[in-house]
């Protein structure tokens, strides 16, 4: 039963695909259509409704997960430009810092505001 469709949109387009080979895999696995199941009694309304129930709750747990996953991509993002940031920051800080002629090479050097001046005798006492 082979169809062509005038799809304009390719995203519809796409969808169509997708049910097409999940139709062809239900074949696949069970050995017959939705529609024979239902033809030949095979499940009933209560089934059918059983079946709706659990994939919806699939769903949900899925768009759960998805949203965890998100939110974990955005927090690393958030992390990783927070890093960049700082890190550019502190090149331009260490930069300045080291065309200054008036500090020593030690960023915590006490006269230098910092800790020991390298350039003093009380480096290290």
């Amino acid at each position: 039963m082979k169809r062509s469709y005038d799809v304009k949109d390719p995203v519809v387009d796409r969808v169509l695909t997708k049910f097409t080979e999940r139709s062809n895999e239900g074949f696949r696995k069970y050995g017959q259509s939705l529609d024979n199941e239902r033809r030949n009694g095979l499940k009933n309304l209560v089934g059918y409704l059983n079946d709706i129930q659990e994939e919806l709750m699939d769903a949900v747990l899925y768009i759960q997960a998805a949203r965890e996953e998100l939110a974990d991509l955005s927090d690393e993002a958030l992390v990783d430009k927070f890093r960049e940031e700082n890190m550019n920051d502190n090149k331009e800080v260490f930069l300045n810092w080291m065309m200054d002629d008036e500090k020593c090479c030690d960023p915590v050097c006490e006269e230098c505001e910092g800790g020991d001046c390298l350039r003093s005798d009380s480096y290290g006492a």
